[in-house]
């Protein structure tokens, strides 16, 4: 099944086509948006996520910007680099697996309260099939929080996000969501351009109360 109808499967290459391991194979302990940005996404997940619930951290790293202070029962983390996410200390556990290759989450369903996604929606190939699975994971009414910037490692990113202009990034992810069966679809600007940080934009999606509509 092709995950936009309409768009040509070059939509989602990318101009590095070798194993996405190998991009990954060598740990990166940087942050990838500033300091300003990262407060942002922090107070939106402070905002979003419920106390006490099981957050799943897709496509995360050594950090997860979530609130220091906010328990919460579970932190899931999902990456490509294990020495990245053993350092990442909110985590309560992980796993690898390039989504790519495989969209499919090695997770009950229903058995996550909410989910984030920071600054790596570019990377993804099978965008609308990861986000299926995360429409399964996700509890009804539970949410997932995407945020990006206007940074990227351009080699990886695929194309049709490099294709559209930053301002309709947002409309794409919606898009996305859209696809996914995903509900109540709210797109915020975080961190409005021509300022002295980096952009930063958001979508929330909900998975409907009925989950009959993200089969």
């Amino acid at each position: 099944m092709r995950d936009l109808s309409g768009l040509p499967a070059a939509a989602f290459g990318k101009y590095d086509t070798a194993p996405d391991e190998l991009f990954y194979a060598e740990p990166r302990f940087v942050t990838h948006i500033d300091a300003y940005a990262i407060a942002a996404v922090t107070a939106l997940y402070r905002e979003l996520f419920p106390l006490e619930g099981v957050i799943l951290d897709l496509m995360s790293s050594w950090v997860s910007h979530l609130p220091g202070d906010v328990p919460y029962r579970e932190v899931i983390g999902h990456g490509m680099n294990e020495r990245e996410l053993a350092a990442n200390p909110r985590l309560s556990r992980f796993f690898l697996q390039n989504l790519n290759i495989d969209p499919m989450l090695p997770l009950e369903t229903s058995s996550v309260d909410a989910a984030a996604i920071c600054v790596s929606v570019q990377y993804l190939q099978k965008p609308v099939g990861v986000l299926r699975e995360l429409a399964r994971v996700l509890k009804p009414g539970s949410l997932v929080a995407i945020t990006f910037s206007n940074r990227c490692f351009p080699t990886k990113a695929v194309m049709i996000w490099q294709a559209v202009p930053n301002v309709d990034h947002q409309r794409l992810v919606m898009f996305y969501l859209e696809q996914a069966g995903f509900g109540s679809i709210e797109a915020r600007t975080l961190c409005p351009p021509g300022h002295s940080t980096d952009p930063l934009w958001a979508v929330i999606g909900r998975v409907p109360n009925s989950k009959s509509a993200c089969a």
